[in-house]
């Protein structure tokens, strides 16, 4: 059964690095004391050993020891070795041209749906949903594929912005650039505001968070739902 944390984001403000998520960190991965970690995101170009011991710092904080992927001669080994995985946020295309390119994409994903639990903040989030196109990243590098997942029925904007009424900002908002996939692309999307998560345990999909979350279907008009809501089907 799927035992996923899906978050917008790893950091709110006025908070530490994943502090307002370590209750449910700590329901997570409360059968293991290692956790796999994936720092291919690479946010602001930091190295893996640096975003390793960055994440590590809050782990330690709930009696849990973090383990970069890139410390192993097998990468695919590890996953499918072990306990917990979180994969950091950062620039999706990187993460995901990583992932490709060490074919590392199936073995998350038979782990995910074997029931390893998994917690995915920003770019990791995004690779939980079909695919990867709904990110707000630049594509710095070319990823062979776009498919990402699929451990949720639905793409994820992450970091969703809702449009000041007040700017002066003349550029486009987040829902115009999910607007325009939807132009292309059929499969909806679940804009994540900062703060909330989607707990997903094998087909139920939870809001939780404080914040309510916007959801965009093709041809139709955007509408929000709030906290403590299934998402049982889009």
């Amino acid at each position: 059964m799927k035992n996923l944390l899906v978050a917008s984001t790893s950091t709110v403000h006025g908070q530490s690095y994943l502090e307002y998520l370590k209750e449910p960190l700590n329901d997570l991965f409360s059968n293991t004391e290692e956790v796999l970690f994936i720092p291919y995101a690479r946010p602001g170009g930091i190295s893996h050993d640096e975003y390793t011991a960055k994440a590590n710092e809050a782990f330690q904080s709930i009696g849990k020891n973090l383990r970069g992927i890139h410390t192993f001669d097998d990468p695919s080994a590890a996953i499918c070795y072990a306990r917990g995985i979180f994969t950091g946020g950062g620039n999706t295309f990187v993460l995901v041209k990583a992932l490709h390119k060490l074919q590392l994409m199936e073995p998350l994903r038979e782990a995910i749906f074997n029931g390893i639990p998994y917690l995915g903040t920003s770019a990791g989030s995004n690779i939980c949903g079909i695919t990867m196109q709904t990110t707000n990243d630049m594509p710095i590098v070319y990823p062979p594929s776009f498919k990402t997942l699929g451990a949720i029925p639905f793409n994820i904007n992450p970091h969703y912005l809702d449009p000041e009424p007040e700017s002066t900002h003349m550029g486009e908002t987040r829902e115009t650039r999910i607007k325009e996939y939807h132009t292309q692309n059929n499969i909806p999307v679940v804009g994540l505001r900062e703060g909330s998560w989607l707990e997903v345990k094998g087909d139920n999909i939870l809001l939780k968070g404080s914040l309510s979350a916007r959801i965009f279907l093709k041809d139709k008009d955007p509408y929000e739902i709030e906290s403590g809501t299934v998402i049982d089907s889009l």
